[in-house]
């Protein structure tokens, strides 16, 4: 198959060498052929040679890229056969991962394609007890929905129940106007149960939050565990309750879950539920803004988590995120009581860990408190970050000892 191709710029072909997976406007000498967004094209340096393949998109970023020469030793058609052996040698990576999880028996959600840390630029797939949710970034990869959709047939068989396109609002906003999100083999209903760490979660990817669940702090809420027998604990920001849930099963003796949002306070509800036949199980749950309930409200919690949605997606916006973060931790060290921890978040990818940690810094000196750091956090194994591409590390967090 011919696809287009593009040339780069003498000296521009350094970062493609190194498995960046991003070709930027500034970089492109010459184009050879008809392209349209989402249409796959090949890349060669000015000397004309070979290094790599993706998907076009007119904008600052003209090619996200899915293979390189020095791994696939050429030029590459993504059909069938080339999706099946990509996803089977993602999904023996998420094995050895979860096979190295002393609670691998008892988890059976996790994401499968993480983007550029599995060399997929543009795809997510999270698999939710033999159900895949697609969530395509780029027009590219959603053209490629029925391909990968069969690949994933043929590397799960009779495991896989369905697979989900929810794609609608994670692309470009013209062409995702053009999307319906659906079922693109099987069909199941939702909520569907799920387990992780043998704590049991009902998820539905239809009308839930990004591709159902919060995939990424899998890891976060288990250290949680560890601290939480026996204390009092503030779930802020709580979506789905998971870190609830968590802290109930570790024997807190009061959780208090709180999120602005009704359908959110349903589903940590249901997901308590959902764990605990009793009905005096110590937790209450709060539809209240957080930062009103962190100054309406004078409780000192033992543990407190912040956990709040993600406050700037671009530059432009990131001054007043910061700003945004420092309040909403200030608050958070007023309602840690003394010899308490804070778990605190950013998933604000233009909100780098060095800005993080200094924005915590201010808040804390803000709010008079002594604080020792006890972990830096971050996304689970199953989110991987290309070495190369640093920007896919965007879940950042901190857990303090506060005096």
């Amino acid at each position: 198959m011919n696809f287009a191709k593009i040339y780069l710029q003498a000296g521009r072909d350094e970062a493609v060498r190194r498995f960046h997976p991003w070709i930027f406007s500034r970089a492109i000498s010459r184009y050879e052929g008809n392209l349209a967004d989402g249409d796959v094209v090949e890349v060669f340096d000015n000397k004309q040679r070979y290094l790599a393949t993706g998907h076009y998109h007119d904008g600052s970023i003209v090619v996200r890229l899915f293979s390189f020469a020095a791994t696939s030793g050429g030029p590459v058609t993504p059909d069938l056969p080339y999706w099946t052996q990509k996803l089977t040698h993602i999904r023996s990576i998420r094995r050895a991962i979860v096979e190295a999880n002393q609670n691998a028996g008892q988890t059976n959600c996790y994401r499968l394609v993480h983007g550029e840390g599995d060399n997929c630029t543009g795809l997510i797939i999270d698999m939710y007890n033999g159900v895949a949710v697609l969530q395509a970034h780029s027009i590219g990869m959603h053209r490629e929905r029925t391909i990968i959709t069969e690949a994933l047939k043929n590397v799960f068989g009779d495991e896989l129940e369905a697979v989900y396109d929810k794609s609608a609002d994670t692309l470009p906003e013209e062409y995702g106007a053009t999307v319906t999100n659906g079922y693109l083999f099987g069909r199941t209903p939702v909520p569907h149960p799920v387990q992780e760490n043998g704590n049991t979660f009902l998820v539905n990817w239809i009308t839930g939050q990004k591709t159902g669940f919060f995939l990424d702090q899998r890891d976060n809420r288990a250290l949680l565990a560890q601290y939480a027998q026996g204390k009092k604990v503030l779930n802020a920001f709580c979506y789905s309750g998971g870190f609830s849930v968590y802290a109930l099963k570790a024997g807190a003796e009061l959780v208090h879950s709180v999120d602005v949002s009704q359908k959110a306070i349903d589903l940590t509800n249901q997901n308590i539920g959902a764990n605990f036949d009793e009905e005096d199980v110590p937790h209450e749950a709060f539809a209240e803004d957080v930062m009103h309930y962190l100054k309406a409200h004078d409780h000192q919690y033992d543990v407190v988590v912040l956990d709040p949605p993600a406050y700037a997606k671009s530059m432009s916006a990131r001054h007043r995120a910061v700003q945004g973060y420092k309040r909403l931790n200030a608050e958070g060290f007023r309602r840690v009581a003394k010899g308490g921890i804070l778990f605190t978040f950013s998933c604000s990818q233009v909100v780098d860990r060095e800005l993080f940690y200094n924005t915590i810094v201010a808040a804390a000196i803000e709010a008079g408190r002594q604080v020792r750091v006890l972990h830096h956090l971050s996304q689970p194994a199953d989110h991987p970050v290309n070495l190369f591409h640093p920007e896919g590390g965007y879940l950042k967090g901190l857990v303090l000892w506060v005096e």
